[in-house]
């Protein structure tokens, strides 16, 4: 397969805007953004930095310890401050930064509060309480919500989805491995609680009945949104009815099963799927299976959760995840591409430690790719049974970096990997997160479902890490799979040139993706999408040489691209819009110019970059992210590379 160097002619002289003073501008925030990142090396060689999400995440890790009783064992009075901290001047508690506050999010951080002994007459709760009942109170919450409250009495279980437990015994275990992994991770431990129903008794004892509008409160109902979701409340209706009259069929069975599937998916770290939304339910699976507190099981799951957490000296909050393989990766790749050389210490030793993360054990993808022969890496420390694609094309990338003195091993890796994403390959052409041909849109209206988030299926951004890859190390796959997974990128081009990005905010980050990798692998007839990919990342500059963009895209494509810069998408931008100008030969000089003189200027003494907005994804619409290394190795990479075309 044909692939071009990330290169350019050298020019005989800087461009117009390129001057002398610009090129020492760029070396000098290069020198300092490579110290302040090798600062933040662990001993044992990766890179880790906080992962950021709203504040139900911390409010449900409270609830539980308040269930299993294990609260007094930890300063979680520290919660109590963070979410104080956290709310905002309307009252309410936020999704991302600035986005006016969230109804959710704000019900269980009022939760979170008075389980913490806050009456409910403290004045945060009263703006709180406002807020909430503007909105439509508990009522109008959603269904993960309401599920919480119904753990402890707040809310009736009536008004919670009903899942049979008998549907772990069906053929395949379908639908189970048609749900996306996090999906799949959060509902199989869900099958026992929705089962067994617990009100648990809580120290303190609250009610939440100030929460909720005038007739709402013994009137819980699922909401309808379209005829699929109708014929999903009639079948929850008919499973209330088998409940209610203790007809569910193989309900003992069917419960065996999931505590089975639960226990074998547990890491000896005490992780499950590597994501506290599975952790949090496996534990609520196994207190309705009464098991004890110092169980071995139980004791591991508490240790994980506990390394997900951030304790300082007044606060203390959860991470939803973590990305050591992913910080790593990323910091190596800007390293060296701003000019470290591949065989420093610091590197190499950042590439050892990838190599002892590649997932050898077959994991839940094996169920729909039988075929497949492992090779991935996961986001997070440990996390076997889920290896994801994005995560391994960029190891791979970052490994075919750096020099390691068992280079065999390094490159036997590197074509294992290769390998695992050719299979996982979907059938559109593209590549999804974790799983292959993830993509029954169905359910994402079943009830449960409301966060729109139970499938995994491909994705452009994905797709076009997988073809980056490819291009960047020169290793290969069948040709038609590539071809294919063009035309899906060329098909899934958006009218203006943007592309959407499904785990980064939102069409910068989709946009510069798929620059990056068509500028690598793609034919010449692919030209003329680069050039309108590049002429709407240029259209979109904000007046001060950076780039921007609102979570809000996700709900309404009017905001693509329109936000107040932040150094990650700014980077991003740069990124694609050099790709770009690799692949064409049409360089669009004066937005780049102005994007890294934005970077430069923006950068603070220490070699960090400042930036309050959410630019990570988790599921579009409802739960967002912030990568608190995502402005300080994004902005390294994009200058190396502009360092790279300008002055090569």
């Amino acid at each position: 397969m044909q692939t071009h160097e990330r290169m350019t002619e050298p020019l005989s002289e800087p461009p117009s805007g390129s001057t002398p003073e610009m090129g020492t501008a760029v070396k000098k925030t290069i020198a300092a953004s490579q110290t302040f990142l090798l600062s933040q090396q662990y001993p044992e060689g990766y890179w880790w930095a906080e992962l950021e999400s709203n504040v139900s995440i911390t409010a449900e890790a409270l609830l539980l310890h308040k269930i299993w009783g294990t609260d007094k064992g930890r300063n979680l009075d520290k919660v109590g401050t963070y979410l104080r901290q956290q709310q905002r001047d309307h009252g309410g508690w936020e999704l991302f930064y600035g986005d006016g506050g969230e109804l959710s999010a704000s019900i269980e951080a009022y939760m979170a509060l008075r389980l913490l002994g806050v009456p409910a007459t403290d004045p945060a709760l009263t703006k709180a309480r406002s807020f909430i009942l503007d909105r439509g109170g508990i009522a109008k919450s959603r269904v993960f919500t309401k599920l919480h409250l119904a753990l402890i009495g707040c809310y009736s279980w009536r008004g919670i989805p009903s899942i049979p437990a008998w549907i772990m015994l069906l053929p395949d275990s379908y639908p189970i491995y048609e749900m996306s992994s996090w999906a799949r991770g959060s509902t199989v431990p869900l099958l026992v609680v929705f089962d067994k129903k617990p009100v648990f008794a809580v120290d303190p004892l609250i009610s939440l009945d100030e929460l909720y509008t005038p007739g709402t409160r013994h009137n819980p109902e699922l909401p309808s949104a379209n005829d699929w979701t109708d014929i999903f409340l009639y079948l929850d209706s008919a499973f209330k009815v088998a409940e209610d009259l203790n007809l569910v069929p193989f309900r003992d069975e069917g419960l065996k099963a999931a505590e089975q599937w639960v226990l074998e998916r547990q890491e000896v770290t005490g992780d499950w799927g590597g994501i506290i939304p599975a952790m949090l339910n496996s534990m609520l699976c196994l207190r309705c299976l009464n098991y004890r507190v110092d169980d071995p099981v139980i004791e591991r799951g508490f240790q994980a959760l506990d390394n997900f957490a951030i304790e300082t000296d007044t606060t203390y909050r959860m991470q939803p995840c973590i990305s050591p393989v992913w910080d790593t990766a990323w910091v190596m790749r800007a390293c060296v591409e701003s000019g470290m050389e591949p065989t420093d210490p610091r590197l190499v030793q950042a590439g050892e430690w990838l190599l002892q993360k590649q997932i050898l054990d077959y994991g839940d993808w094996l169920v729909k790719n039988p075929q497949g022969q492992p090779g991935g890496w996961a986001f997070e420390f440990d996390n076997r049974f889920y290896p994801d694609l994005d995560d391994t094309a960029v190891v791979v990338m970052a490994l075919n970096r750096v020099e390691i003195p068992k280079d065999n091993l390094r490159r036997q890796a590197m074509k294992r990997a290769v390998d695992w994403c050719a299979s996982m390959q979907c059938e559109p052409g593209g590549w999804g997160a974790f799983d292959i041909n993830n993509d029954q849109e169905w359910l994402n209206w079943l009830p449960y479902g409301d966060l729109k988030a139970m499938i995994d299926p491909n994705t452009e951004d994905v797709t076009a890490r997988v073809l980056e890859m490819l291009g960047e190390t020169g290793l290969t796959m069948d040709r038609r799979r590539v071809d294919r997974a063009l035309a899906y990128l060329q098909e899934t081009q958006c009218e203006d040139g943007s592309w959407f990005g499904r785990w980064g905010v939102n069409y910068i980050y989709g946009t510069s993706g798929v620059l990056s990798a068509l500028a690598l692998v793609a034919p010449p007839e692919f030209r003329p999408a680069l050039e309108r990919g590049a002429n709407w990342l240029a259209g979109c500059q904000n007046a001060d040489g950076g780039w921007g963009e609102t979570c809000l895209s996700y709900n309404d494509p009017i905001h693509k691209g329109q936000g107040d810069s932040t150094a990650s998408q700014t980077a991003w931008a740069l990124i694609g819009l050099l790709a770009a100008g690799q692949g064409t030969g049409k360089w669009a000089w004066d937005a780049i110019d102005r994007g890294v003189s934005y970077l430069t200027q923006t950068q603070l003494a220490d070699g960090r970059w400042h930036e309050d907005f959410f630019t990570g994804t988790g599921f579009p619409c409802h739960f967002y992210l912030k990568y608190h290394y995502y402005q300080h190795y994004f902005p390294l990479l994009a200058l190396g590379r502009y360092q790279n075309c300008r002055w090569a």
